[in-house]
C-alpha cells in the first residue's frame, strides 16, 4: 500500500479553482438549477458537485469544465473556432521540435 501524501498547490492555483467553483455555483443559481439537477446532467453525485463548487482541486478538470459549460460560464475569450486556432498555433510550435533524436537510414551490419 502506497503511503498517502498531502498534495500542496500554489496559492494562485487554489484561488483560481475556488473562483471557478464560485462562478459555476453562481451560473447554476442564475439558471435556477438545483444541485441535484446539475449533478444528474454531469453524471456525478451531488456531493461531488458540492466539492466542485467549493473549489476542491481533486475534482476532475473535465467535470469542472463541463459544469462551467452547462451553466454558461465562459472559460475562454474565444469561441470554438478561436480555441482551435490557438491550439493549432501551439501545435505548430511543438512541431518545430525534432521528431526523432537518432539519425535514421543507416543499417546496422552485425555480421561477424
Amino acid at each position: 500500500m502506497m503511503p498517502t501524501t498531502k498534495r500542496t498547490y500554489a496559492r494562485y492555483t487554489t484561488e483560481g479553482i475556488v473562483l471557478l467553483g464560485k462562478m459555476i455555483r453562481h451560473g447554476r443559481k442564475q439558471r435556477k438549477m438545483t444541485e441535484m439537477e446539475l449533478a444528474e446532467r454531469l453524471g456525478i453525485a451531488r456531493s461531488t458537485l458540492q466539492r466542485l463548487e467549493k473549489g476542491d482541486p481533486k475534482v476532475e478538470i473535465g467535470i469542472m469544465f463541463e459544469a462551467a459549460t452547462l451553466v454558461g460560464v465562459k472559460l475562454f475569450d474565444s469561441d470554438e473556432k478561436g480555441i482551435n486556432r490557438l491550439s493549432d498555433r501551439l501545435d505548430d510550435r511543438i512541431a518545430v521540435l525534432p521528431k526523432h533524436v537518432y539519425k535514421t537510414g543507416k543499417k546496422v551490419v552485425d555480421e561477424f
